[in-house]
Parts: C-alpha cells; structure tokens; sequence
C-alpha cells in the first residue's frame, strides 16, 4: 500500500510506535524535554494506562492517546489531532483534570501539594482563531490580572504542525528538529545533516517500516488507510461547502458539514470515537446525527 520508507507519525500506529512504546520510550523523553521548561526536565518516564475514569459512573471516560508520569511526579498526556475539532482546547481542560485528581492522597496529612501536569496537543490543523497568528507552539498556563502567572504547574502546549514551514537550515533548537521529523519524516529517504544525532537516529531506525512484523506492517496499513480517508473525506466536506457557497464559520453550515462528514466516516467504518475527533461532535450529537441517518434510509 505505501512505498514510503519510513511511517506517517499522524497516524495513530505511527505516533504510538515512536512516542508509546517502552522500548523507545527515550524518544519521547527527548521530545518532552525539548518543550519543557529546564526545570521539570526529566530523566526518566513511566507509562501510566492511557484510559481514566471519573469517580462516579455518570462521570465521562477519556482516553488519551499517551499518558506518562515523569521521575518526579510531572504527569503528561500527549495527544495526537488529525482533524480539527471545535472544542480540542475544552478537551484538554476536561483531560487535565483527571491527572490533577489522581494525586488526590486519603486522610489529613495530604496538603494539597501537586506535582505539575502537562497536556501537550500535536495538531494537524490550525485554530481557526490563531489562523492569522505565525506562531506555532502555544504554550498556555494560568495568569492573573496583571499578565504574570499565576500557577506555574498546569501546562497547555500546542503545536501547530501546518504553521510550522522551517527548512533544514533554518533547524536550531533541539524543538525545531522534532516538529522537522514528525511533519518530514514519512516523505524522507535519508537521515538530514540536522538530525544527525544519536536521538534522531533511533528515531528513524523505529521509523523504518522494513522492520516491522507482518502483523505490524498490516496495523500500519490500516491505520494510515484511515488516516488517508478521513484526509479525504474532511477535504471533500469542505470543497463541497464551498461549491455550495457556504461561509465556512456559520453556525448552519459548520453543523451540516460536520453531520455529512460523520455520515461518510461512519459508512467508511471508522470507529466513533476517530469520528468524534475528525468531527468535533460529541457522543450524543453523533448517535443522533447516525440514528436519524438510519431512519431515512429504511
């Protein structure tokens, strides 16, 4: 299916076998140290179980798509976005709640003293509010009035891959040569002079899709098959709303073309919740939008 060398990292095959998997797991420490600040700088990781749960069962489930607790106690959740979704930014509020509450200890002794916890977005898409902003990494955190922070351990980064057009000799910091790989790497044949480095090395020897199993040579199809789809799908929707004159933004169209995507994804056979993420419906829009798709076509 693919001639390509080296895996697509947008896929969620690609993105789990380079940043998921313990084996690599330097990889993402290097990764995570390129965005963080020094001083919650890690030597060392563990990965925790991507899924968490409120403490109720009328409480909503997330699943992330890495989830790690660094040597100090920093907790992490790394997400990889294909698609634009209205509310990503509401998302990681919700998911970096669940971490924050796990540190929670029983009995009076425990003061309230939190480790720090980063939610770090990878998106293949632009906020349609930052559209007009140059920047590509956002970094977020609680501040006060006066511009200064206010709380140092929460932390919202994301990463804007379109924005980021940086050629090879324009690679400085150690940041600017992992959004190079992960944007670069599925259209490369060799190693560029920037990324001649031992870390990147490794990078590019988990990258090699000559080395996959049969198994994992025929996950990575299906997984980059979906991404492709979903690719073409979302451009579909939105050549289609402009053919038809549609403003995009408009709360009508936006909410047409949203209910037409998942209707197509859905027919393709992709699984609700890679639905949710390319439409940004939520799980009680979507089984309306499909339940009354059923009704009309009986």
């Amino acid at each position: 299916m693919t001639k390509q060398r080296y895996i697509n990292p947008f896929t969620d095959f690609g993105f789990k076998k380079l940043f998921g998997e313990e084996a690599h797991k330097g990889l993402l420490i290097d990764f995570l140290n390129a965005l963080l600040p020094p001083k919650h700088h890690i030597r060392n990781l563990e990965y925790t179980k991507n899924e968490a749960s409120g403490e109720t069962v009328l409480e909503r489930r997330a699943v992330f798509d890495i989830a790690c607790t660094g040597d100090n106690g920093e907790r992490f959740i790394v997400e990889l976005q294909k698609a634009k979704q209205n509310y990503f930014k509401e998302r990681s509020v919700f998911y970096s709640t669940f971490p924050i509450r796990e540190q929670a200890e029983r009995g009076e002794k425990w003061h309230f003293n939190l480790a720090a916890v980063y939610c770090i977005g990878v998106l293949d898409f632009v906020f349609e509010e930052d559209k007009n902003n140059p920047d590509y990494l956002h970094v977020v955190q609680l501040k006060n009035q006066r511009n200064t922070v206010f709380y140092d351990k929460l932390t919202f980064i994301y990463l804007e891959m379109p924005k980021f057009t940086k050629t090879e000799a324009k690679l400085v910091s150690q940041t600017d040569k992992w959004l190079y790989f992960i944007k670069h790497v599925s259209s490369l044949e060799d190693i560029p002079n920037p990324l001649q480095a031992e870390i990147f090395e490794e990078a590019f020897r988990t990258a090699e899709i000559a080395q996959f199993t049969p198994a994992q040579m025929k996950e990575y199809e299906l997984s980059l098959k979906h991404y492709l789809d979903l690719q073409s799908v979302i451009d579909t929707a939105i050549e289609e709303a402009e053919l038809r004159g549609e403003k995009r933004g408009e709360k009508r169209g936006v909410k047409r073309n949203q209910h037409e995507t998942a209707r197509r994804l859905n027919a393709m056979g992709l699984s609700h919740k890679d639905i949710m993420k390319a439409t940004g419906l939520n799980a009680d829009e979507l089984t309306d939008v499909l339940t009354k798709a059923r009704k009309k076509t009986k």
